[in-house]
């Protein structure tokens, strides 16, 4: 599964990229979206490089982040009780491990008033640039498991 946040607003971009970031759900600065694996998306971060950062996430980054960034339809955040009542899951950690094994989709919760984006807070210590790539020494592009450190700053 890769974690896709989108690190630079949408001022001035070629209308493409801005279709592009729009078909993944990112519409603001700090969302960010967990996707498969296909070649379908990678070819759509080859096109958004420039304004987002991606990666592997882990299970358990995961789970932290559906566990305090989690949110149902109207705002109200996830909770265990609202996983055991209304939806399979046990538990954030059960969500967890199905979304990595592919058993389930982030899209297909919206059946279960779970919204499939996920708004972050800005990173804590800040970025380290948003203007160059992670080869260069800044945050967009390509993390691989690293992604897991940005978005552990941005819980």
């Amino acid at each position: 599964m890769y974690a896709i946040v989108k690190l630079r607003g949408s001022v001035g971009i070629k209308p493409e990229i801005k279709y592009t970031l729009q078909l993944l759900r990112l519409h603001r600065v700090n969302h960010c979206v967990i996707v498969e694996e296909n070649d379908y998306y990678r070819g759509m971060l080859k096109r958004v490089k420039d304004y987002v950062a991606w990666g592997e996430v882990s299970e358990d980054m995961l789970e932290l982040l559906l566990k305090r960034r989690g949110r149902l339809e109207g705002g109200k955040r996830l909770t265990e009780e609202y996983l055991r009542d209304n939806t399979p899951f046990e538990s954030f950690k059960a969500l967890a491990h199905a979304l990595c094994s592919g058993e389930v989709k982030m899209q297909d919760l919206t059946r279960y008033k779970i919204k499939p984006v996920l708004r972050l807070h800005p990173p804590r210590k800040g970025h380290r640039g948003i203007k160059r790539s992670v080869k260069r020494g800044g945050e967009l592009g390509y993390h691989g498991t690293a992604i897991n450190e940005l978005l552990y700053k941005m819980r």
